[in-house]
């Protein structure tokens, strides 16, 4: 049928297209590497922004919006920045166009050439640490805690729908504050934001550490992160946490009075999450039969079914459903009674699976006459009867059930394919399939270099352990204080 869904054993890369595709989250579009995101797609990600708002402004930020467009000279001024995006940067150069003289369309007005190149927001940290140096003076104009959602441009050759596309949307939170206490704080505090917010929301358990000096945001000094396992065995950064130092400051002369009336750089972080996050959220837990979609996500989270033979069933038993929606709706659970009377329930089955609906109830006039109703469960595929009295409450108790359920399967997936390894001829040979990997590593960069280049592997994050066993690298035998995690990623 026309919603069948490739098999992810065979062919993950075509699965996961084939599925975003099919569920009506995305598609490709005419711009080459842009994608257009469709309303189903938009609700997830419109669940996800309301999330990460709520926990951003509990924490004290605010948002605000900066401009599309940033001057050249801007991405100049900070070396190991505009070192870092030179690449991918799409660049403005004139303002108008006119009618080819030739009668063959428009071109460019050579005579509109702008004074100064734009360059499309690959990242904002320039022209916000422009604009806060018109606005901090004092201590007292300190902390600057501002984010905001916007789109951002990075001009990459090889795409794929949310994980990686020219153009995509995010969140960016840019921070200023008097010490550097305070950042190294503010940095710590947004990187556990995320963490929480991928356990809690996209179901999803995640590592949580340090970038390696190769590995970190251009510009900054240091960077956390959160990293977490997709069922193919690859990693997939999910979110970054920036401590920028005093180095934006410094290249837009930032500075402020301090309590003892001396002048001072101020201290920076900047912080975001993707639409990547979709991305994330189908690799991670969705199957052959569609998506997995976590209930406090889902835009729909109980769809209603009716199973009829001609028009008299069809009536009395949309009229139990509508009062059963009603009930639902009461409880705030987030409905969809599909009455469509042009295609067959089976047919309806099979969408709204594909969609990744979590809960699916189907009514008909025997569920009528015994008062049962048949509960079907996305996540596991079971099906159940269940009596329709009280059947409202037991609806808002599944929805936590499947959410637990959904992280418990992921966690364990994560856990079942985290492996300590010592020896480098094995670490050759087990990366090949797959998964996190704690191995030594002495620190070098050239050491990492080595692994990049032998295995496609790289260093994903430095955790925190609570007792870190020191040990030797498992390519030079150097002393290690501990163990990093390695994985092949997107």
């Amino acid at each position: 049928m026309a919603k069948e869904i490739r098999n992810k054993e065979e062919n993950y890369s075509e699965w996961y297209n084939n599925l975003v595709i099919k569920s009506d989250l995305a598609e490709n579009s005419a711009v080459r590497g842009c994608m257009v995101i469709k309303p189903y797609g938009y609700a997830i990600w419109e669940k996800m922004q309301a999330e990460l708002d709520r926990r951003f402004k509990e924490t004290g930020h605010v948002n605000a919006y900066f401009p599309l467009f940033i001057p050249k000279s801007f991405l100049s001024k900070e070396a190991e920045h505009v070192e870092g995006f030179a690449k991918e940067c799409a660049v403005v150069t004139h303002h108008r166009l006119k009618a080819d003289p030739d009668g063959k369309g428009l071109i460019v007005d050579p005579e509109a050439k702008l004074e100064e190149e734009l360059i499309v927001r690959p990242t904002s940290e320039t022209i916000i640490w422009n604009t806060y140096r018109n606005w901090i003076t004092s201590y007292r104009d300190l902390p600057i805690l501002i984010n905001q959602w916007a789109n951002v441009v990075r001009w990459e050759m090889r795409t794929r729908l949310f994980l990686r596309t020219a153009e995509f949307l995010w969140q960016e939170g840019h921070t200023a504050h008097a010490t550097e206490q305070e950042a190294i704080e503010e940095t710590r505090q947004m990187v556990e934001v995320y963490a929480e917010f991928a356990k809690e929301v996209l179901a999803l358990p995640v590592w949580v550490g340090a970038k390696t000096p190769s590995e970190r945001f251009a510009g900054a000094v240091e960077t956390l992160c959160i990293e977490a396992l997709m069922q193919d065995g690859r990693a997939l950064q999910a979110g970054t946490s920036h401590f920028l130092g005093q180095n934006f400051a410094k290249a837009f002369d930032v500075q402020f009075t301090n309590k003892e009336g001396k002048l001072e750089y101020v201290w920076a972080t900047s912080w975001g999450v993707s639409t990547r996050l979709m991305g994330a959220m189908v690799m991670a837990h969705s199957d052959n039969n569609g998506l997995v979609i976590p209930p406090v996500l889902a835009p729909i989270q109980v769809v209603l079914v009716p199973i009829y033979r001609g028009e008299e069933e069809r009536e009395s038993v949309l009229a139990h459903l509508d009062d059963l929606k009603a009930k639902l709706l009461a409880k705030g659970l987030r409905v969809k009674l599909d009455d469509r009377d042009n295609v067959r329930s089976g047919f309806k089955f099979t969408e709204w699976e594909v969609k990744g609906v979590p809960l699916r109830i189907a009514v008909g006039p025997r569920d009528l006459a015994n008062k049962t109703v048949e509960l079907a469960f996305r996540d596991t595929l079971k099906k159940e009867i269940h009596p329709l009295e009280g059947i409202e409450d037991k609806v808002v108790q599944i929805m936590k059930d499947v959410q637990e359920n959904i992280y418990k399967k992921a966690l364990d997936f994560k856990e079942k394919n985290t492996f300590e390894i010592d020896s480098y001829e094995d670490f050759k040979v087990r990366i090949e399939d797959g998964g996190f990997f704690l191995c030594h590593w002495d620190g070098t960069a050239e050491t990492e270099a080595k692994i990049k280049e032998e295995t496609k592997a790289t260093i994903r994050l430095i955790p925190e352990w609570d007792n870190p066993v020191p040990g030797r690298c498992m390519v030079t035998g150097k002393p290690s204080t501990q163990r990093v995690v390695f994985a092949r990623a997107y």
